[in-house]
């Protein structure tokens, strides 16, 4: 009786092994997850449109700032200068355009054996001619107020300054990015699946973010990517298939990116773009 009760325990202890083995096979090589996930963000890129010696910088680095904050001041006096400039032209324009159109008037109201139809012509020619200097006069005093709002940059989205690459007395020039500013609702991840595992994933399935510090996300399938690059089969400069001479016995499965909406985070927990985590999809029934 004894032997009998060690061999039946010893094939329970292997039908056990075996059961549990075939499970975490099937987990491992059907369940949709993938511990290569990234946490990403809009980045936006801070740079002047207009140069000139920076005066303040009101912000630090890692601050959290407000659509509409002040990030930079560039000086003004230039372009507050252009835009009076341009007020100026606009209103000898302006005066230039009156009188030319007085003047035209005057001549089409005058009898045809006082003046000639050229001269009338060309009376009309030359008021319309002002009239379009005017408005060259306008647009180029818009242009002016514009250069002077764009000495005034702002954020354009909530979120935090990184990278901060400026500070008060720097000369700023033009599409140079010297901050970024990450914005603080555009987080989501991406899960890299291997090819194997993408017929279980649909797009809408509930998905479980295993942060690395162990903190638990929830999110869902928001989109799948359609396309990878083919690092085997480049194309040739003459844009033609560079196929690879060799190939592999062991094919390994390609991973294609899967975009993960992010629907609740934990409160307190502090989402940087870049982190890694562990994505688990949970299939929908059906």
């Amino acid at each position: 009786m004894k032997k009998f009760f060690s061999l039946v325990a010893t094939l329970l202890v292997l039908a056990a092994a075996v059961v549990i083995g075939r499970q975490l096979w099937l987990h491992y090589m059907t369940t949709p997850w993938t511990r290569d996930g990234r946490v990403r963000a809009d980045i936006i890129n801070v740079a002047a449109d207009v140069p000139g010696y920076v005066v303040d910088v009101p912000v630090k680095d890692n601050q959290r700032v407000k659509k509409g904050d002040l990030l930079i001041q560039i000086d003004p006096e230039h372009y507050q200068l252009a835009v009076d400039q341009a007020k100026a032209q606009v209103a000898s324009r302006k005066a230039t355009w009156e009188m030319r159109k007085v003047n035209a008037k005057r001549r089409a109201d005058m009898d045809n054996l006082v003046i000639s139809k050229e001269n009338r012509d060309d009376a009309s020619n030359i008021a319309n001619s002002a009239q379009a200097d005017y408005q060259q006069a306008l647009a180029e005093l818009a242009a002016a107020e514009l250069n002077l709002k764009r000495t005034h940059i702002v954020a354009t989205v909530d979120g935090y300054v990184t990278n901060l690459n400026i500070h008060k007395g720097d000369y700023a020039r033009t599409g140079e990015a010297v901050m970024a500013v990450v914005d603080e609702n555009s987080f989501w991840v991406y899960g890299f699946f291997e090819e194997t595992k993408l017929p279980h994933v649909k797009v809408g399935d509930q998905a479980e973010l295993q942060m690395m510090s162990g903190e638990r996300i929830r999110g869902h399938v928001e989109s799948i990517a359609r396309g990878i690059y083919d690092r085997d089969n480049p194309q040739s400069r003459e844009l033609i298939a560079d196929v690879n001479p060799t190939f592999n016995w062991v094919r390994l499965a390609q991973r294609v990116p899967v975009r993960i909406h992010i629907d609740e985070v934990p409160d307190g927990f502090l989402l940087a773009a870049g982190t890694t985590c562990t994505v688990v999809v949970k299939p929908s029934e059906g």
